[in-house]
């Protein structure tokens, strides 16, 4: 199966106002990623890291699982949060699953 998603990560700066575009570290990026663990949530998987798009505070990620139920969930930089996470998913063999990761900072 192939897991695929978006990737958003914000704010960056404190009091960022709505259309601003600050450019994004790097390592906003490369500190946060996706954890796969078993259906129980206690073993892992593998973990699955973001690619930044362009600099910007989007990215994307992409990885092959075998069929079977799964706890998503992501690595909880600092005080991150992200609707709908932990998850289960179930995943058949050839399946695409999109998911769509969208971590608040919690910076304010």
């Amino acid at each position: 199966a192939l897991l695929i998603g978006a990737v958003t990560i914000g704010p960056i700066t404190p009091v960022e106002r709505p259309g601003e575009c600050p450019p994004v570290p790097p390592e906003v990026f490369s500190s946060r990623y996706l954890i796969i663990y078993d259906e129980s949530g206690k073993n892992l998987v593998r973990e699955v890291y973001f690619t930044q798009i362009d600099g910007g505070a989007t990215g994307y990620f992409a990885a092959t699982i075998g069929a079977g139920t799964y706890t998503v969930d992501i690595n909880r930089n600092g005080i991150d949060r992200a609707a709908n996470f932990p998850m289960k998913l179930t995943v058949s063999k050839d399946e695409t699953i999109t998911i769509n990761v969208d971590i608040d900072t919690g910076i304010r």
